[in-house]
């Protein structure tokens, strides 16, 4: 992919193992495997050490404690001044926060923004900035931050899960699915912004049984809104065609069970969900996010609603059901198409080592 190399630090310092966390396993992963020499410095006894304990991806842990950790500060500065990175990449704000370079030193700061986060006592002393959509670089363009050295490059994501029909039959039998279901699949954290609260009041409205199969509903995540979330689907009387799969670290199998995809949140930043949808080439019905936006074309890699609207995404639904299958399949195979063309593995890597070159004129 490129002769030059960037030996950079990845700094990430959150709990949980969400999509960020995800993505930087994923790019620091795909940065070792093209022989570039990184190193990545997270929570130690967090879900992203675990997952790494096993690779051979140098990685150091770092407390990375809320608020002005001065010692995670020191460990960070001490550690740049050690091993001379060519590139420190932060993830989120606590690692951002924490990681203080001088402007003329050796090494690049890029923070990378999967959102509309706060600028300032966060981001705004990095060197560059990368956003993962357009909105989220204007965002940060509107905040201040100079527009040439805000960067837009996207995700990527993992190779899809393939199961035989033997796999499949397993999966519902342990499910309790039944064999002929249409099945519908969401999933993400469990908070008012992911609209999870929409999707159950839409589902509420469809008929229990569609061209004579059962209509079931897959939900994947957690989060504060659990049980709120779970009383609204009892009191809808939603509990036989609905499964709380729990967070699911690698979902999958799940994606690869599925009939159709929704994506039913009421902001998204990009739509990480989507691109992993149209990887299993599933059709798919989406809000009308700002991620939606950038990268769906309603009617031609999916199927756009109105956001927080029940009525709209219920009646999107059932149009995208009683159409005919190849019309669904050719949903799919369009997102998939979109999907190699802008967010595959090779397309983001190659982007991000086109940056490190530009930030560091190697």
């Amino acid at each position: 992919m490129t002769s030059s190399l960037f030996p950079s630090l990845h700094v990430i310092g959150s709990r949980q193992m969400g999509g960020a966390e995800q993505f930087c396993l994923r790019l620091v992963r795909a940065l070792h495997q093209e022989g570039q020499p990184v190193t990545l410095a997270m929570r130690p006894a967090s879900p992203l050490a675990q997952a790494v304990q096993s690779d051979t991806i140098e990685h150091i842990p770092i407390g990375l404690a809320n608020g002005w950790d001065l010692w995670s500060l020191w460990q960070i500065g001490r550690l740049v001044a050690a091993r001379k990175p060519a590139i420190v990449q932060t993830y989120m704000g606590r690692a951002t926060r924490l990681t203080r370079l001088p402007r003329q030193g050796h090494s690049v700061h890029v923070a990378r923004l999967g959102g509309f986060y706060r600028i300032d006592g966060y981001y705004r002393h990095a060197h560059a900035w990368v956003g993962v959509s357009r909105n989220v670089c204007d965002y940060m363009v509107q905040q201040g931050l100079p527009a040439q050295r805000v960067f837009r490059i996207g995700h990527f994501v993992p190779p899809p899960v393939l199961l035989s029909e033997a796999e499949k039959n397993r999966l519902r039998l342990e499910a309790g699915i039944p064999d002929s279901a249409w099945l519908l699949f969401a999933l993400g954290r469990f908070v008012e912004k992911k609209g999870f609260q929409d999707l159950l009041a839409a589902f509420a409205q469809l008929p229990a049984t569609l061209a004579g199969r059962p209509l079931h509903l897959m939900i994947a995540g957690d989060g504060p809104y659990r049980e709120a979330l779970k009383a609204q689907a009892r009191q809808l009387n939603l509990t036989s065609r609905l499964y709380w799969l729990g967070w699911q670290q690698a979902p999958g199998c799940y994606y690869a069970l599925a009939d159709v995809f929704i994506c039913p949140s009421r902001h998204e930043p990009l739509g990480v969900v989507q691109l992993e949808a149209w990887n299993y080439r599933l059709p798919m019905v989406t809000t009308a996010t700002d991620g939606a936006e950038e990268l769906v074309t309603d009617q031609d890699n999916a199927l756009v609603c109105p956001v927080a609207d029940p009525d709209a995404l219920a009646g999107t639904l059932l149009t995208l059901l009683q159409s005919p299958e190849a019309d669904r399949q050719a949903l799919g195979e369009s997102g998939y198409s979109l999907l190699q063309q802008r967010f595959s593995r090779d397309a983001i890597v190659r982007q991000y080592l086109e940056l490190y070159g530009q930030l560091t004129g190697i």
